[in-house]
């Protein structure tokens, strides 16, 4: 799968480029960028992503849309901003952006003083 590039990566590569990589992941699906613009400077719960992103035209199931906020939130992207009680179900998340911009120091180096 990793067409003769080693899937792992070196054992000296700077933390910098392992949290790049993981910004690069959450990234690649358009549905993810959608999941951001829509959230925006506010807050949403998890019905209102999964609705917008159906009336958008967007083919999700709710498992499918459950793991494209999980993989927002483990790069750090998203969070979880606080839940809504209804019925006697689990409560539903509310979301919002953990960040607006990614930075990345291309000089950062796990020793001090580098």
């Amino acid at each position: 799968m990793c067409n003769n590039v080693p899937c792992e990566p070196p054992e000296d590569v700077p933390p910098s480029w392992l949290q790049l990589r993981n910004f690069v992941r959450a990234l690649r699906f358009p549905t993810r960028w959608l999941i951001i613009r829509y959230i925006g400077s506010g807050s949403r719960s998890t019905k209102e992503i999964y609705e917008y992103l159906i009336k958008r035209g967007e083919q999700l199931t709710k498992s499918g849309l459950y793991y494209h906020l999980s993989e927002l939130k483990n790069a750090g992207i998203i969070e979880v901003a606080g839940y809504i009680e209804e019925g006697g179900g689990a409560p539903e998340k509310v979301w919002r952006l953990k960040t607006k911009k990614i930075v990345i120091n291309l000089l950062e180096t796990e020793e001090a003083g580098d």
